[in-house]
C-alpha cells in the first residue's frame, strides 16, 4: 500500500552501532509521540496473547555527516517541519528533563546532531533528505 506520508530517521554515520541504534529508537518514539496516528493497532496471535502496536509504515533510515544532518535540519525548518532531534551532548544526559535543557542551551545552527526524525508528506521528505543514503 503506498503511503502519501514518509516516515525517515537519519542518524551519523561516523557514530558507534549502539549509538546508531539507541538514537534510532528514540527518534522513532518521539515521533509516535509527535504524530499518534503512526501507532498501528495491538496485535494478537492465534493464542489471544496480545502484544503491542507497531509503526503503521515503514521508517527509512539514511546515514549522512554532521553536516549533512545540520542541511537536511535546515531544510526541514524551511519547510515548516518540526523534526525530533536527537544532538551528540545527549549521551551525556540520563533524564528527559537535562535532554531538553541540553537542546535549549544551544543555537539552532550550533546543534551537533547524532540524528533527527521526520514525518510529513513523502514528496516533501524526499527533497529534504536528498543527497542522503539509506544507512547500509
Amino acid at each position: 500500500m503506498p503511503y502519501d506520508t514518509k516516515i525517515v530517521i537519519a542518524v551519523r554515520e561516523d557514530l558507534a552501532t549502539w549509538k546508531k541504534l539507541n538514537v534510532t529508537a528514540f527518534l522513532a518514539g518521539g515521533l509516535v509521540r509527535s504524530y499518534p496516528e503512526l501507532a498501528g493497532d495491538r496485535y494478537a496471535d492465534a493464542d489471544g496473547r496480545a502484544y503491542g502496536p507497531l509503526v503503521r509504515q515503514p521508517v527509512l533510515v539514511f546515514a549522512g555527516s554532521g553536516a549533512d544532518l545540520s542541511l537536511v535540519l535546515a531544510r526541514a525548518l524551511d519547510r515548516g517541519l518540526a523534526p525530533s532531534i536527537y544532538t551528540q551532548a545527549l549521551f551525556a544526559t540520563n533524564n528527559d528533563s537535562d535532554n531538553r535543557a541540553t537542546v535549549a542551551a544551544v543555537a539552532t545552527d550550533a546543534l551537533d546532531l547524532a540524528g533527527l526524525a521526520l514525518h510529513a508528506d513523502r514528496r516533501i521528505v524526499d527533497k529534504v533528505v536528498k543527497g542522503l543514503s539509506l544507512h547500509a
